[in-house]
């Protein structure tokens, strides 16, 4: 029963959490900026069919965990439609975490996969953190933390397409253990 109450309570946040961030000012617009001003992302805006974008994720758990947020889809600077994401997820993870995400089409055929009915990655897939997390490090000469929160600090790599498409996280605040795209579920709507 603790752990049902428990599993609410945190679908609760990640609702309100996103709620809030809707009825605030539009955030796509400076999330896409983001993204465009890392170095490992900005290839992928020139290249890419289109792209998914979602402002704010919020993802949290204990044992039981979920993750919501909204998002849009764009082709050629144009919105297509809207979409969610929802995960849920088993097994040990601790926290609570807030993040963006931009996923890039490769081509027609992947943005055909995606916009298509209840799209979900499966386990191959990861995302390429654009930002260095946070850090904590204890020694004999005492303890120290930071973070980073800018797009320069992170995905020195190459990145390129898997199964036609490419995934950048942009983290926003929070500590959590476990930090998988794997199990994300999308739902799509197609804008008039």
């Amino acid at each position: 029963m603790k752990l049902i109450k428990l599993t609410l309570f945190l679908f609760t946040i990640i609702f309100l959490s996103s709620f809030s961030t809707r009825a605030m000012a539009d955030k796509y617009t400076d999330t896409i900026d983001v993204f465009s001003k890392a170095d490992a992302v900005k290839p992928f805006f020139d290249d890419a069919y289109g792209y998914a974008v979602f402002p704010t994720v919020g993802k949290g758990g204990i044992v039981i965990g979920g993750a919501y947020g909204a998002g849009r889809v764009y082709v050629n600077g144009r919105i297509t439609g809207t979409t969610t994401l929802i995960k849920i997820s088993i097994g040990f993870q601790l926290g609570g975490q807030a993040f963006s995400e931009i996923i890039f089409f490769k081509d027609e055929r992947a943005y055909n996969e995606f916009i298509s009915e209840n799209f979900e990655f499966d386990g191959s897939l990861s995302a390429v953190v654009i930002t260095a997390a946070a850090q904590a490090q204890t020694s004999t000469q005492g303890n120290t933390a930071g973070a980073s929160l800018g797009p320069a600090t992170g995905a020195q790599a190459e990145t390129t397409y898997t199964k036609g498409m490419a995934v950048f996280v942009h983290t926003l605040g929070g500590l959590m253990y476990e930090m998988s795209i794997g199990g994300q579920k999308f739902s799509f709507e197609h804008v008039n």
